[in-house]
């Protein structure tokens, strides 16, 4: 086949999906993100669920494809990433303010000495 273009054959597929009331569609979309070049994956609202379709790309280097468990896999510990990531942010957000506060701060009033 041209390079760039896998037999349909050869594609892997794999739906995941997600309680939309558990689970938020920024972590998705990031976790999503991050699959570039590995894979696609659209993203859709069925009733109270997302649904997320995994199709694997290869890795024209290596002609390598993931198995539809491992493409699963990597999505959920990306899933799973992304979401630490938001609680972390979201635990630390006060101390994170603070700091950028006490920095600008200190910022504005060199500035104003300098001036």
């Amino acid at each position: 086949p041209p390079a760039g273009k896998l037999p349909a054959a050869s594609l892997v597929e794999v739906a995941v999906d997600f309680d939309s009331s558990l689970q938020s569609l920024s972590a998705l979309d990031a976790a999503a993100y991050r699959l570039i070049g590995t894979a696609t994956c659209q993203i859709d609202q069925e009733g109270g669920r997302y649904v997320c379709r995994l199709v694997s790309s290869a890795d024209l280097k290596k002609g390598a494809v993931l198995s539809s468990g491992e493409l699963k896999e990597r999505f959920l510990n990306l899933v799973a990433d992304e979401n630490l990531r938001a609680r972390v942010a979201e635990k630390t957000e006060g101390v994170r303010n603070v700091i950028l506060a006490l920095a600008f701060g200190a910022l504005a009033a060199n500035q104003n000495d300098a001036g």
